[in-house]
């Protein structure tokens, strides 16, 4: 249900509205997701700078989308695995492995590892083992990839617990999210 509305373009505070025309030239459309943090444009500008940022960093747009499917799966957020499925797809992940990535899975050793320490992340809510992080750097992460790792958990978990509590409405083809990976 939704608890907090997604706002039009016309009814989004002035701030908002060129952020938002910046999202729909980007992706064709404006996602409930920016509708409903357009109420603020400071959060909204939050958000965006902040997927900015991480974009320019280390880390590939597939794990980026990949993190961010492991933590919709281990906080059961259904909007976040809808968006970030077909973001992974557009990022060139195939379907199979997005569905295992929502489960904190992957084909691949060193994207596995990734995941488990995304999954490690959100279920001990930052307090990770010593062990937890040398796995992930043992499977070939470097420091500052590592700080990544925590700033994609960070902002998904934003996401996530936004979506929980604002009721968003999908507005992508719908994914269901799956029992926490650590379950």
């Amino acid at each position: 249900m939704q608890r907090i509305t997604a706002l039009t373009l016309d009814a989004s505070p002035a701030a908002s509205r060129p952020m938002l025309e910046a999202v729909q030239k980007k992706l064709g459309m404006i996602p409930n997701l920016f509708k409903t943090f357009s109420h603020s444009p400071a959060v909204l500008g939050y958000y965006l700078a902040g997927s900015e940022a991480l974009g320019g960093g280390t880390l590939s747009a597939a794990l980026r989308e990949q993190i961010a499917l492991v933590t919709a799966g281990e906080n059961e957020c259904d909007y976040c695995a809808s968006a970030h499925t077909l973001m992974g797809k557009g990022a060139g992940v195939n379907a199979a492995e997005l569905a295992n990535n929502l489960r904190g899975r992957s084909a691949n050793a060193k994207t596995q590892a990734a995941l488990e320490f995304s999954a490690a992340i959100v279920s001990e809510r930052g307090r990770v083992s010593d062990e937890q992080l040398q796995l992930v750097r043992a499977a070939g992460y470097n420091d500052a990839e590592v700080v990544e790792i925590v700033a994609n958990v960070a902002i998904n978990i934003f996401t996530n617990y936004f979506n929980h509590i604002a009721g968003t409405v999908i507005d992508f083809p719908a994914v269901k999210s799956a029992a926490p990976a650590h379950a």
